[in-house]
């Protein structure tokens, strides 16, 4: 009993050498491990983004009449202040990640964009909540009653938009696409890896003879 043996198609692009089982092939176990390395360590990074928010972020004060706890100014920003200040810290932490990321290796791919998201990710959020717990207490009835009637206290930290949760992963995968697109060592075509005389310069053709047509007369031999 004999096997079939399937012909490859004349049609058929070859496979680039080193890579017989196509794009697939070319994730190996330690990228995989790259990857989940670059997860880890970001995400222990959220650690420093909520540490530096709620260090940096400005603070708005309450003020109690002895019956209920009112904004001491109206028109201050610094409930928007938060915000802003964690959206600028997640803008810095998504470029730093990103470039350090890319030094560390240069080739890009896939698994260290996955890991980068999901570490972003998770920093963005232990960030908010570790700035929160750090900030001031979030129960205002207390607060107010232990700073006593008519004195300002400050107001625990709020993050209104909660979109901002999301500037660091994305900013930190456009920035390293960005610089892998740019500076990260390019693949040899499939087609001209194939060629023997790829990558000799200038090629073996250029100062061959020309064809000579079978059809003419010999020259003469003196």
């Amino acid at each position: 009993m004999t096997e079939a043996v399937t012909t490859p198609s004349p049609f058929e692009p070859p496979l680039p050498p080193g890579k017989p089982g196509g794009p697939a092939a070319g994730i190996t176990p330690g990228d995989i491990r790259d990857g989940a390395a670059v997860a880890l360590v970001t995400a222990v990074a959220g650690v420093l983004l909520g540490l530096l928010w709620a260090w940096l972020a400005p603070r708005a004060q309450y003020v109690s009449n002895g019956e209920a706890v009112f904004l001491r100014s109206s028109e201050s920003e610094a409930r928007i202040g938060a915000d802003g200040t964690f959206f600028l810290l997640s803008l810095g932490f998504g470029v730093l990640s990103a470039v350090l990321v890319f030094l560390w290796r240069r080739r890009g791919g896939v698994p260290l964009v996955v890991g980068l998201v999901i570490g972003s990710g998770f920093a963005a959020l232990a960030g908010w909540r570790l700035g929160l717990w750090l900030g001031p207490s979030a129960d205002v009835a207390a607060a107010a009653l232990k700073a006593g009637k008519g004195v300002p206290f400050d107001a625990p930290l709020q993050l209104l938009a909660r979109g901002v949760l999301l500037v660091w992963p994305m900013v930190a995968v456009a920035v390293h696409l960005g610089l892998t697109a740019l500076w990260s060592p390019q693949d040899p075509d499939p087609a001209d890896a194939a060629d023997p005389a790829w990558g000799i310069y200038p090629p073996p053709h250029v100062h061959a003879s020309p064809p000579q047509d079978p059809s003419a007369p010999e020259p003469p031999r003196g």
